[in-house]
């Protein structure tokens, strides 16, 4: 058959201008592709093979060539798979049969950035056209597997193509490019370079199936021209996701493990799973052993590693994995996804949320076994760990209960072991209705503080709560196995205790009797608290400062305001221990005299206590440290 000119349809030279004169990010992923669809060859030679359908093809030494000529500057990949007959060429190389092509065509022309269309090459089977980014001229070779006549197709990428019959061809599919010249401005690379095509191969195809060769560049430079070297494998070909786990060493996962992660210590925990059924895929991950310095920070990237059928296709896919996970490291290998993927259709792909549904089961369910099993391991995970996973429990109210499963939190039950929100209600005292837990910078803070007195006079549990997302996540949970999670530092208090009513009578009688000094000091002291009253919250402590049940913490008032809001400043409530003689002098002075300009510093002074005991700090420093020291001066 005579060799004959064909014109591309009007979309793919379209096309084949975009991928020419575009400027991409990354050439480097026409080889990538150029190797997936030899691997996809190769398969589907195997699978025919084993169903007889393909009984004069050669299975023995099944792989994928890459040869390198530097002085004609091309680049050529092989595979001996099952190859193309002339009418196949016709229709899959010559055209691009997919109604999908025009919206292809309009989203690459509307991707401003670099990355935004490189993540587009291949989205509709065209990644044999990313080859034009980095060649002058394309030549495809190709023969059928039990065929004998082969096909070339020819193209400069320029409109037009050339097909004619070649008698003679190996079995598979042979692509020849001819380089364009290196420019380093547009990053185009020198494709002619052996350690470039090393290092693409080991970036995006290390665990394909097939050994991945390299023809030596030059034979018989000892003279002996019949001696030539032997071609080096590039790849791997140790999917490690894809073998069983008795054949996989724990040493192998974790150097695995370093290579992605680049940490030099071993992993925590590994967690496989493979998903079967209408959409397979494999999972590979690992819990670090230690926390990366900027895990907190805005630029840390996160995701894991995200392939399709054994090939790389972006190194941190966030969607695979909520953000209170991000610490997790690993590999996502899945069947069905197309080989070539931008961000935006995998935030809108349902098999991905499908995949970050049960991945996210799969690592919460992995940290609570790991926490009834192992401790050890376990108290290191939540130490490194624990303030991120937290946040889920804001973030995340469909996975809420599984990660409560999975977190601990320290009490005042036991000053090393944590517990759990379920191992706190099974220790309940009889007749208490809600979950107390206090907030602060420090276990240590905590325990000395004034708020903690009734509680630890009445051996009640509190849990101490020392990270900053914990300010925000026990309001977003609110109850746990109806038991209402209430702080110890706001609104009042009620411990149940009083079952004959003496308590509420000596109560109301206190209140009777400070009722003319609380209401005189919360006049006094309005421009900074909201009222003053007595506590049922403090025994030793002569007064403390506490948040109303609806307000704001100080500590969350100051994280908003660290992140650019503003929000009110709100006024605390001023509690008085009556029965503290401080307080009941102050109350005696109060009825007895009429000049009161002192008892106001003593007022005055009694809030900055307050506050300083919780932690925080007077609103005049300069002036609490001179009426303290007139006071110590009078005392002399």
């Amino acid at each position: 058959m005579p060799t004959e000119t064909f014109e591309f349809q009007v979309e793919a030279r379209q096309l084949l201008q975009l991928m020419i004169h575009s400027v991409y990010s990354n050439k480097d992923v026409f080889l990538r592709e150029l190797v997936s669809n030899a691997s996809d060859a190769l398969d589907k030679l195997r699978l025919a093979s084993l169903k007889d359908d393909a009984p004069d093809a050669d299975v023995t030494d099944l792989h994928i060539e890459i040869d390198i000529d530097k002085n004609a500057r091309t680049l050529t990949v092989r595979d001996n798979g099952v190859g193309m007959s002339y009418d196949e060429v016709t229709q899959l190389i010559g055209t691009i049969a997919n109604s999908g092509t025009a919206t292809f065509l309009k989203e690459l022309r509307e991707a401003k950035d670099g990355a935004g269309a490189d993540g587009l090459i291949g989205q509709f089977g065209v990644g044999f056209y990313s080859a034009f980014m980095v060649a002058d001229e394309v030549t495809l070779l190709t023969r059928r597997a039990g065929e004998t006549q082969g096909t070339r197709w020819t193209s400069r990428g320029e409109g037009t193509y050339t097909l004619d019959t070649v008698e003679e061809a190996p079995q598979g599919t042979t692509v020849t490019l001819r380089l364009k010249p290196a420019d380093a401005e547009n990053q185009l690379h020198d494709y002619t370079s052996t350690w470039k095509i090393k290092e693409i191969v080991k970036r995006y195809s290390d665990f394909i199936t097939w050994p991945i060769r390299l023809v030596p560049e030059a034979a018989g430079q000892d003279g002996d021209e019949d001696k030539a070297p032997e071609p080096e494998t590039l790849n791997s070909m140790k999917a490690l996701w894809a073998r069983p786990r008795d054949e996989v060493s724990d040493d192998e996962y974790h150097e695995l493990y370093k290579h992605i992660s680049h940490d030099w210590r071993d992993p925590l925990e590994t967690i496989r799973l493979q998903a079967e059924g209408t959409f397979e895929y494999q999972a590979l991950l690992f819990v670090p052993s230690h926390a990366p310095h900027d895990l907190f920070t805005q630029g840390y990237q996160r995701g894991v590693q995200l392939y399709v059928k054994r090939v790389f296709i972006m190194d941190d896919c966030e969607e695979l994995l909520p953000p209170y996970l991000r610490f997790v490291k690993g590999v996502v290998d899945a069947q069905d996804l197309s080989l070539n993927v931008s961000r935006e259709i995998l935030q809108q792909d349902r098999h991905i949320r499908m995949m970050q549904r049960r991945l996210t089961k799969k690592v919460l369910a992995t940290v609570k076994d790991m926490r009834t099993q192992d401790a050890d391991r376990y108290a290191t995970f939540w130490r490194e760990f624990g303030a991120v996973l937290k946040e889920g429990l804001v973030t995340d109210a469909d996975n809420r209960d599984a990660i409560l499963a999975a977190s601990s939190f320290a009490s005042t039950h036991d000053a090393e072991q944590p517990t759990t929100l379920r191992q706190y209600v099974e220790r309940m005292k009889d007749g208490q209705d809600d979950i107390y837990f206090m907030t602060g910078e420090s276990r240590q803070a905590m325990e000395s503080s004034p708020h903690m007195e009734a509680f630890r006079a009445r051996g009640i549990e509190v849990l101490l709560l020392t990270d900053a997302v914990d300010e925000v996540w026990v309001d977003a949970v609110g109850e746990f196995e109806g038991k209402k999670l209430r702080s110890v530092a706001k609104g009042e208090i009620d411990l149940g205790d009083d079952e004959d009513g003496t308590a509420d009578a000596e109560k109301e009688k206190q209140g009777e009797e400070y009722a003319g000094l609380l209401g005189w000091m919360t006049e006094h002291l309005g421009e900074d608290v909201k009222e003053v009253r007595l506590s049922s919250r403090l025994t030793v402590s002569p007064a403390c400062v506490v948040s109303d049940a609806g307000d704001l913490t100080p500590a969350l008032e100051n994280m908003y305001r660290a992140m650019g809001q503003e929000v009110p400043q709100s006024k605390r409530i001023l509690e008085l221990n009556p029965e503290h003689q401080l307080v009941k002098a102050l109350n005696r002075a109060f009825g007895e005299r009429e000049d009161r300009s002192e008892l106001a510093e003593t007022a005055e002074l009694l809030h900055a206590l307050a506050v300083l005991a919780e932690g925080g700090r007077p609103k005049e420093p300069a002036r609490f440290v001179k009426l303290v020291a007139d006071r110590a001066e009078r005392t002399l």
